[in-house]
């Protein structure tokens, strides 16, 4: 019979939180015909963008004045995406001030130069733009995504938004309500609580190991001054990536990126963002809650973006349980015995700290079960490692997933960028399949032993699991 509970584990993400923060649409008053208009046109040039774009070279674009992005030309259709990234995120943020690169995030459309909140997202607006900025613990990110037609206004926009955001009060009040918001529905989702737990209980009390968003003590003490001062710190042309997707080529782009961002600092402040020191030894952690069942949360210490044995442990996560419906701990957990809905696990690599990690959920009474199901295929990943079989399987599902990230130009774009901020090189792309294509047998055993480690591997169960002793003291509340 079986015991399958009906709970979604949600893959840990280094934030914990729900992704971008949402764009607002204002349709009434005046001229809502033609903004619903243009956000027709805008929906149905996208549903018309279905060739893939990645096949396409990507083109290294640098204006007079030395600005660099990366570009892929397709005029396929009259889209255009910008992807645009600042190294430093909410880790960043200064004692006191949890939450300020998210408010700053929050408040970046609301109103830059003579255009107050109301005026800046009417002309986002009339436009059918997206436009929108989010903040993670080692970057802000921003999207644009316009019509040809709107090009040069969309990068007037965003010029305005980095170099002379109004930060207005009600502005500030409105955006810094809905982070209290979000905070307070976090609070009380014990999928969050669960991941922030364990992200605590692996690294302290490190600045990973808080939210995004910041607490609600943080984000009460920023004043429009802290949040200037960001901009004039963070914004800086040495820490910035962009990435450009659609129907522009390199001789209009050139100028434009003067025009946009030229007039930014030369130079960022530093990162203040201590190397994390993630747990050595594993263990069992209780957070006592009355659900009905179990949120466990695990994992221990991952690898590094930039380690040669990085490809390998893309390819033993897969097959572990990264997203991969065929993993072990599906199979294990799920179709063998009907424990969980669904389980994962993946790589997190920060720019100061990196994790292998994982989650599942269970009823109560199968928890101690489920954790010892974990702690079994963790210990034959680490003595025999992978089969031949399943390392051709994941290198079947890791380099064929990769295309789907340039079926459009918003993806495409956000796909560069991400590839910018890690540091690869212009050609990764093409070089990308080769790279996992040339990790043997023998090198995928090798690293399985080295990174997956039992004696390291680290629980935080959330709820009243049974079966399950806890060795390490339950890590203290977010502030």
């Amino acid at each position: 019979m079986s015991r399958a509970v009906s709970f979604t584990a949600r893959r840990p993400h280094p934030s914990g939180d729900e992704g971008q923060y949402p764009a607002r649409r204002r349709w009434e008053g005046e001229g809502g015909t033609r903004r619903l208009l243009s956000v027709f046109l805008l929906a149905l040039a996208l549903l018309l963008y279905g060739m893939s774009t990645a096949e396409a070279a990507v083109q290294r674009v640098v204006s007079p004045q030395g600005i660099e992005a990366w570009l892929i030309e397709d005029r396929g259709n009259p889209l255009i995406s910008i992807a645009i990234g600042f190294r430093g995120g909410a880790a960043a943020d200064p004692a006191g001030k949890e939450g300020l690169a998210r408010l700053v995030a929050g408040l970046l459309d609301e109103g830059a130069g003579d255009l107050d909140s109301t005026a800046f997202q009417a002309e986002i607006a009339d436009r059918g733009i997206d436009f929108g900025f989010t903040a993670d613990k080692d970057n802000i990110t921003g999207r644009v995504r316009t019509l040809t037609r709107d090009r040069d206004e969309a990068f007037r926009l965003l010029r305005l938004a980095l170099t002379a955001p109004r930060f207005d009060d009600a502005a500030i009040k409105r955006v810094r309500a809905q982070l209290l918001s979000a905070l307070s529905r976090d609070a009380g989702n014990p999928q969050m609580i669960a991941s922030h737990a364990w992200m605590r209980l692996e690294l302290g009390d490190h600045p990973y190991g808080r939210s995004a968003k910041g607490t609600p003590a943080g984000l009460a003490a920023i004043a429009a001054a802290d949040l200037h001062g960001f901009v004039a710190r963070r914004f800086g042309r040495d820490q910035m990536r962009i990435a450009v997707v659609g129907d522009i080529d390199a001789a209009a782009l050139a100028p434009l990126l003067d025009r946009t961002f030229a007039a930014l600092p030369a130079k960022a402040g530093p990162i203040m963002v201590p190397p994390g020191r993630v747990a050595a030894e594993g263990g069992t952690a209780v957070v006592d809650q009355d659900l009905a069942q179990s949120i466990i949360n695990f994992g221990h210490g991952g690898i590094a973006r930039d380690d040669p044995d990085f490809y390998a442990a893309v390819l033993l996560d897969d097959i572990m349980g990264g997203g991969n419906f065929d993993s072990r701990l599906v199979k294990s957990l799920r179709e063998q015995r009907g424990l969980v809905y669904s389980v994962e696990t993946n790589l997190e690599t920060f720019d100061q700290a990196a994790l292998l990690a994982g989650s599942l959920g269970t009823k109560n009474a199968s928890a101690g079960e489920a954790v010892a199901l974990v702690r079994a295929e963790w210990q034959r990943m680490h003595d025999d490692g992978p089969s031949e079989a399943e390392l051709a399987g994941a290198k079947i599902h890791v380099i064929g997933g990769f295309p789907l990230r340039f079926t459009s130009t918003a993806s495409a774009a956000s796909t560069l960028l991400g590839i910018q901020l890690d540091g690869l090189p212009i050609d990764y792309p093409e070089k990308r399949a080769a790279l996992y294509r040339a990790v043997s047998l023998a090198d995928a055993k090798r690293v399985a032993r080295r990174l997956y480690d039992p004696a390291a591997l680290r629980f935080l169960a959330l709820g009243r699991p049974e079966g399950v002793t806890a060795t390490l003291p339950a890590p203290a509340p977010a502030n």
